[in-house]
């Protein structure tokens, strides 16, 4: 039997080799793929034109061609051999010219001679190819053919939305990216994380939240579904995840929301702590995600990002040395684990009051050991020291801190708890 990290770096397989950009086909190749895994999915398109805010849905691209051909009349570079090839958006070009003038829209990293960069010019009419320092410099002089099939028009942008019902109308967001072409940290450990928390979701009996849930292109994704539900998101959002990032082995990391002190900030850190302690924690002054959308004025949703090697800060990031190789089952399901811990910890979040004034007479209930060992005697005092603080105005979270305890480490207790009458939650 496969492992869910095993099973979701198989699903991150089948997506990569799709050429992902803002809007297209790709967006809706890679939504078809997650909707086997979530029926439910609905798939939404917003017309090219449409205002969103202070933006406008842009046209559509289409690509079906991209190479140049060197002097010697054989193929230099190829978009169907590695679809970072192309600069996003591109429009279409069928010319010959000199190196000179090729050499204008050519795009390339010296510090990275080996990798291919991931350039994009959405909102810039312009054409270009990506390929390594290395070959770059290799080129000889003479004329070179190159082509662009491509093409610009009125179309749509394309996300998905997953809505799954809780006993409460309040709201956990969950938010993903599927606009990046063949990366894989960056870009499908998010869809695929995100896809498999989302399953998990689905299975469980009864859920405390509502989960709002859904598959964007990047900023301008965000952007629009804003546009269309922030009203009902202030209302009922509570927290907030900004799924991304979360594929390879390396430190697990943090990037809090704007106000930096909102539920899923403090439940991250919580879950972090305790799970991977030396995670690394950034400021929301280094945020460059869609937390920029879901946290800024006027909005100000309760999102935090969980991750591993976060955006920007790790050398393969948006370069061809982003690939199948960087991730791992065993990163994504580290990744899996933390935020599925993240939502864990906020469905138990109750707020546990006492039933009794002093101490309630645990032995009477059968809780108090008989026999008494370290660990009867490490129990009892976690169970004293959780009624102690009980009063019904800490959270379940704030008393974990003030015990020094991982809140998971609580649920049953307090379900046990509860089922003896000495506690009563809301």
């Amino acid at each position: 039997m496969k492992s869910p990290g095993q099973e979701m770096y198989e699903f991150a397989e089948r997506l990569w080799p799709i050429p992902r950009s803002i809007t297209g086909s790709g967006i809706r190749e890679t939504l078809a793929l997650i909707k086997e895994h979530l029926p439910s999915l609905e798939i939404i398109e917003v017309p090219s034109g449409t205002q969103v805010f202070d933006w406008i849905v842009p046209q559509e691209w289409r690509i079906e061609e991209a190479r140049i051909i060197g002097p010697d009349g054989e193929t230099v570079l190829d978009f169907r051999e590695n679809n970072l090839h192309v600069v996003g958006y591109s429009t279409a070009v069928d010319e010959i010219m000199d190196l000179s003038d090729l050499q204008e829209h050519l795009y390339s990293d010296p510090e990275m001679p080996e990798a291919v960069p991931y350039i994009t010019s959405y909102y810039q009419e312009r054409w270009g190819f990506c390929m390594s320092h290395r070959q770059r410099e290799s080129l000889q002089e003479g004329e070179y053919h190159v082509i662009i099939r491509s093409e610009l028009f009125d179309g749509h942008l394309t996300y998905g939305e997953l809505i799954i019902p809780g006993k409460r109308v309040e709201e956990i967001l969950l938010s993903t990216y599927i606009c990046h072409p063949s990366l894989a940290n960056n870009e499908l450990s998010g869809p695929v994380v995100q896809t498999y928390l989302s399953k998990w979701l689905g299975t469980l009996s009864e859920r405390e939240y509502t989960y709002r849930i859904v598959f964007i292109p990047e900023t301008i994704g965000s952007i629009t579904y804003l546009s269309r539900n922030l009203e009902e998101m202030k209302e009922r959002v509570r927290a907030g995840f900004n799924v991304t990032c979360v594929g390879d082995d390396r430190a697990h990391s943090f990037l809090p929301s704007r106000r930096g002190d909102t539920l899923a900030d403090r439940i991250a850190v919580h879950v972090l702590g305790h799970m991977h302690p030396d995670y690394v924690a950034y400021s929301y002054l280094n945020r460059g995600s869609d937390e920029r959308q879901y946290c800024s004025p006027g909005v100000d949703l309760p999102v935090c990002s969980v991750m591993r090697s976060k955006y920007c800060e790790y050398p393969e990031y948006h370069t061809s040395l982003d690939n199948l190789d960087l991730i791992s089952p065993a990163g994504l399901l580290g990744g899996y684990e933390v935020l599925r811990k993240c939502i864990e910890c906020l469905e138990h979040n109750v707020y546990p009051s006492v039933t009794t004034p002093c101490e309630p007479q645990l032995g009477k209930r059968g809780l108090y050991p008989t026999l008494s060992t370290k660990d009867s005697a490490f129990r009892v005092s976690v169970m004293k020291d959780l009624l102690a603080w009980s009063d019904g105005e800490h959270s379940l979270l704030e008393i974990a801190e003030i015990i020094h305890k991982p809140m998971w480490e609580l649920f049953d207790l307090v379900d046990t708890l509860v089922e003896h009458d000495v506690l009563a939650i809301r």
